[in-house]
């Protein structure tokens, strides 16, 4: 399973960038079923707030409910991720809270996670997929 942060929804929305298509494509394979995702409620949340400052709400909904969808079930950080969440953003300046504590969803699950955030990187243990590396969806199909 590979868990989304924010960033991936955006860039996949967003105007041309090189990560648009990068991001595209592992959406793509998880619609191929090549790959499994998720996200939670909270980076819905965050996304919808991000395209409504740049779109406009009805268009920031329409967009997020069409991930609520996709990315179904979501997943549900728990009272231990919050707790290892909090241990991480007292250890690591470069991830806020919010980040910490998916960080530690995916690292308490043994799940991969997505985004071009490379603070990530720094979360001992957690595997990062960056979306500006050139293997990117390759790293991703190979967790199918």
């Amino acid at each position: 399973m590979i868990v989304l942060d924010t960033t991936v929804l955006v860039y996949a929305l967003g105007a041309d960038h090189p990560l648009r298509g990068p991001v595209r494509a592992l959406l793509e394979a998880a619609h191929d079923e090549v790959v499994r995702l998720t996200t939670t409620v909270e980076v819905i949340q965050e996304f919808a707030h991000v395209v409504a400052r740049r779109r406009g709400r009805k268009e920031a909904v329409v967009r997020a409910k069409d991930y609520l969808v996709g990315l179904s079930p979501l997943a549900q950080p728990e009272e231990g991720d919050l707790l290892e969440g909090l241990g991480i953003f007292g250890r690591l300046d470069s991830l806020g809270s919010f980040d910490s504590v998916l960080a530690a969803m995916a690292l308490r699950r043994n799940w991969a996670l997505a985004s071009a955030d490379r603070a990530f990187s720094r979360v001992e243990g957690l595997l990062h997929l960056d979306p500006s590396s050139s293997r990117f969806v390759e790293d991703a199909r190979s967790l199918g």
